[in-house]
């Protein structure tokens, strides 16, 4: 599956990404700002587990970030959001680019390294005006 997006595409993974993945996956200081179940160093076995268990999984749980309307169209959420830490200014401005709002700062929510760190919690929150019944929350398989 490829999703085309105004200034990249999302797509599948492919076995042949297992070198580049580890390649930009073994960078220290994208390990720090990730969950401590992110191994470092990352290797062609991290790379290859991993594209092994992503390829079974819906495009919608694993393009969710990158592809915030997508996700709320097609599962009909009313929200999405995500936990960054707060040392992780990129990610932030990342979110809030993308329409997520600083939510909340949940102080000393997570250790990375050893490190008890704040996260924060940005959301990204469908409008109220917009017009959703409980039927639009519904799996489309058992809609009406």
């Amino acid at each position: 599956m490829q999703l085309t997006l105004t200034s990249c595409a999302v797509r599948s993974w492919k076995v042949a990404d297992v070198e580049p993945l580890a390649h930009h996956a073994n960078n220290y200081k994208i390990w720090l700002n990730l969950r401590d179940a992110f191994p470092h160093p990352y290797t062609l076995h991290d790379a290859r587990e991993f594209i092994k268990s992503v390829r079974n999984r819906a495009p919608e749980t694993t393009f969710a970030i990158a592809v915030t309307d997508y996700a709320l169209a097609t599962h009909a959420l009313t929200r999405i959001y995500a936990l960054p830490f707060a040392s992780n200014a990129a990610s932030c401005r990342v979110l809030e680019k993308a329409g997520y709002a600083l939510e909340a700062r949940l102080r000393r929510s997570a250790i990375k390294n050893g490190v008890v760190t704040d996260q924060f919690h940005y959301a990204f929150v469908v409008p109220e005006s917009a017009s959703l019944s409980v039927n639009d929350l519904l799996p489309p398989e058992t809609r009406d």
